[in-house]
C-alpha cells in the first residue's frame, strides 16, 4: 500500500513536468551530436551481441541440422530438431530486424 502511494504522489508530482516540455521544439545540432556521442557506444555493443549472436545461431543450426539427419526413425529428436531450427530462425529475425521497426517507429 505504502508503494502505490508513493507512485501515486511521484505521478502527481511529476506531470507539471511533463506538461511543461515542449515537444515540437526543434533539435539543435548540438543536441544531435550529444545523443549521437551517447549512442555510439551503445550501438558498438549492440552489434557485437547481435554478431556473436549470429555466430552461434548458425553453430546451433548445424547441430540442429545434424540432429535432424542423425534421429534415423527416432521422431522425438525429429520434432526437437526441427523447433530448435525454428527457434532459432525467428531469434534471428528478431535480432536483425529489431532495430529496422525501431527506426520505423521513431522516425
Amino acid at each position: 500500500m505504502k508503494a502505490i502511494t508513493l507512485v501515486l504522489i511521484i505521478l502527481i508530482l511529476g506531470m507539471p513536468a511533463v506538461f511543461a516540455v515542449d515537444f515540437d521544439q526543434e533539435i539543435s545540432d548540438d543536441d544531435k551530436a550529444t545523443f549521437d556521442n551517447i549512442l555510439e557506444p551503445v550501438m558498438k555493443i549492440y552489434n557485437f551481441v547481435k554478431y556473436t549472436a549470429t555466430v552461434l545461431a548458425v553453430v546451433f543450426l548445424l547441430f540442429a541440422g545434424v540432429t535432424f539427419i542423425m534421429s534415423g526413425n527416432d521422431q522425438a529428436k525429429r520434432e526437437q530438431a526441427k523447433m530448435m531450427a525454428t527457434y532459432i530462425i525467428i531469434g534471428l529475425i528478431v535480432i536483425w530486424v529489431a532495430p529496422l521497426i525501431v527506426g520505423y517507429l521513431v522516425g
